[in-house]
């Protein structure tokens, strides 16, 4: 049983289609590594407009592998970037996301033998 995602949300979706779920967990594996990494340019380089777009990408795959936690997270840094915060307001919110998404890419790796 899966600790740092849950697929329920994808199955009811799609009806249990084993193929969309597979699609569903490669965009995870594929993309948000890469995405949650320019997010974290964006916040370093104070560009909000980066950092905003790549947790606007991001929140809907969180969603939808129940990552809950992550998601409000993403929100926090959402809400952050409109704020025009200060890094140090923002920089443990992303360690905490950047944290439950490595976890999570490193159980869905495991459980589908990536």
């Amino acid at each position: 049983m899966a600790i740092h995602y849950n697929l329920a949300k994808v199955y009811a979706i799609s009806d249990d289609d084993k193929d969309f779920v597979l699609q569903i967990i490669n965009l995870f594996v594929d993309e948000v590594p890469d995405d949650i990494k320019e997010m974290k340019d964006g916040i370093k380089e104070k560009d909000y407009a980066k950092a905003y777009s790549f947790a606007h990408k991001t929140k809907p795959t969180l969603d939808l592998l129940g990552m809950d936690a992550a998601k409000e997270e993403i929100l926090q840094i959402e809400q952050w970037t409109r704020d025009k915060g200060k890094k140090k307001e923002i920089k443990e919110v992303y360690k905490s996301l950047k944290g439950r998404i490595d976890a999570a890419l490193e159980e869905v790796k495991k459980d589908f033998n990536l």
